[in-house]
């Protein structure tokens, strides 16, 4: 079928992306976009759908950004998913729904539970896919769960639109029909964002597997910012596909993008780090799939000064260490059913978690850390090898921590499941402060691009009426203040990155977003892109 690109079981992990020619520095296109994640990415495949020819700069050898997947080393064979490795938001996000991975050849694997809290006393709460065996297993807290969660995932596409819009326009087919929903989130937010957050609950089970997914915000609990975060992510757990891991690794979704981008004439060029306007080809347009950070210290001058004022002021956020393992066997969780689970979230109680993460908001290192885990082979037996599989997880740190966590992390999941010392082959951590040097968007080892606050989920990265236009467009009102020191007009620039709304995760809508603004500003094209399978190529 034209157009069709699957994408193989097993990526070849440094891509098709093209090493750069001589001379690419001066090459010209109508489009570059710096960064090869899946927000740049989207924004590229969508530009290049739109008939643009597209180059796409990559610092790295490798491509794909938060979501690669790499032999890191510790098995022979073995792969690992270097950031992203769970995607609910790869199958919810209207980017993805639109380019339809399913029919690409990505198979998103759902596992039975979407995640589980192990607590102690051997118990846990369990948040199966079925909403229903949820609510029973939660007990005298089934219900309250039913009426906060259950009424999100119902209505889910609602709950997807106004969690990952551009936080500034009313989403496309959210009404009519969504108002109960935008209502229902709201208050949802308001309850578990404050100290209100417990009156809902009579146990500690539920409220305990409810902040573990509030916990991926990094940031002081209750807020509401992690609460928005906690409560699209737990709605999704009981919806569509659930918490899905991609079989082969998270690089399967890059290599589908990358597939349809090159069918469509675009090209991706890796080690092709861009440190200033000099490494930049010429070009109408430019999108950066970096932080405010970079692209100021790339542009320079070129930024008009009140925004680059305010891209100055954005702040990061706290960070994660990563540590991988390769096990012998499956982690013997206590309970049996945690086991069961692609995420397991290893924090405890809800006040053991709020502890946790007060600690690093504090400058510390916690105890009993906030632990992300996830074991791809309890749904995709492809990723063992020789009998060993890869078991994926971040602790929560302070910014910039040079700390190995692997004794903590092993301590934390060792208080869950006793004897996993023993089932550990061999492990590696990447600090994070040494985050950045894998991917330049994880600023002092914060994985979400910025600080997940509510005022920066609102205004991301400025408060601006448009949040991803930098530089305006030749012929527009403001393009005649974007000059650089030698006076020349400078090209269109735009940010696209998980700096930018939603924020971050595996959704591409950064990058969808700014690409069909720059295609109205820049080149006149008011009409979205056919982003399926079945639509032309050049």
């Amino acid at each position: 079928m034209p157009g069709r690109a699957a994408a193989p079981a097993h990526v070849p992990f440094h891509g098709s992306a093209r090493e750069a020619p001589p001379g690419a520095g001066r090459a010209t296109t109508d489009v570059v976009i710096v960064g090869s994640g899946p927000n740049g990415l989207a924004a590229a495949v969508t530009m290049a759908r739109a008939g643009l020819g597209v180059t796409v700069l990559e610092a790295a050898p490798t491509i794909g950004g938060g979501a690669r997947t790499q032999d890191l080393g510790l098995v022979e064979g073995m792969v690992h998913d270097v950031c992203s490795a769970v995607h609910p938001m790869a199958w919810a996000s209207p980017f993805f729904r639109a380019f339809d991975l399913r029919a690409r050849g990505v198979e998103l694997l759902s596992p039975d539970v979407s995640y589980a809290q192990p607590l102690p006393g051997a118990r846990a709460g369990i948040a199966y896919r079925d909403l229903g065996r949820t609510v029973e297993g939660l007990g005298a807290d089934g219900p309250a769960w039913a009426s906060l969660v259950g009424a999100l995932a119902r209505a889910w596409p609602h709950t997807a639109r106004v969690a990952l819009g551009d936080k500034r326009s009313i989403p496309a087919g959210l009404l009519p029909g969504g108002a109960a929903t935008v209502a229902r989130f709201g208050a949802a937010v308001v309850e578990q964002g404050t100290r209100a957050w417990d009156r809902r609950f009579v146990g500690d089970v539920a409220p305990a597997l409810l902040t573990g997914v509030a916990a991926h915000a990094i940031t002081p609990l209750p807020s509401t910012a992690a609460a928005g975060t906690a409560l699209l992510l737990a709605a999704l757990a009981h919806a569509g596909r659930g918490w899905p891991v991609p079989r082969g690794g998270s690089a399967t979704i890059v290599a589908a993008l990358v597939a349809d981008l090159e069918a469509h004439g675009g090209r991706v060029e890796v080690d092709r780090p861009v440190r200033s306007r000099a490494d930049l080809p010429d070009a109408r347009c430019v999108l950066f799939d970096t932080t405010p950070r970079t692209l100021l210290e790339v542009l320079g001058d070129e930024v008009p000064p009140s925004i680059a004022r305010g891209l100055r002021a954005f702040r990061y956020g706290n960070a994660a260490a990563k540590v991988d393992f390769a096990l012998s066997g499956p982690v013997p969780w206590e309970v049996p059913e945690v086991a069961r689970a692609g995420t397991v979230h290893v924090g405890g109680t809800r006040t053991e978690m709020v502890a946790a993460e007060a600690a690093v908001q504090s400058g510390g290192h916690a105890e009993w850390p906030m632990v992300l885990a996830s074991d791809p082979t309890v749904v995709d037996p492809t990723r063992s090898v020789g009998g060993l599989r890869p078991l994926w997880t971040y602790a929560h740190v302070p910014a910039g921590s040079d700390v190995d966590v692997t004794e903590a992390v092993t301590a934390h999941i060792e208080r869950y499941a006793p004897g996993f010392r023993d089932v550990v082959v061999a492990s590696r951590c990447v600090p994070a402060a040494q985050t950045a040097a894998h991917d330049a968007n994880y600023v002092a080892g914060d994985i979400a691009a910025g600080a997940v606050s509510l005022w920066q989920m609102v205004a991301r990265p400025t408060l601006r009426a448009d949040p991803y236009r930098v530089v305006s467009p030749a012929g527009s009102p403001g393009h005649a203040r974007s000059r650089g020191q030698d006076g020349r007009a400078t090209r269109a620039v735009y940010l696209c990155s998980a700096s930018t709304p939603p924020g971050p995760g595996v959704h591409g809508l950064g990058g969808w977003y700014a690409a069909r603004r720059a295609l109205r500003d820049v080149f006149g094209i008011r009409s979205t892109p056919d982003l399926s399978p079945e639509g032309p190529t050049r």
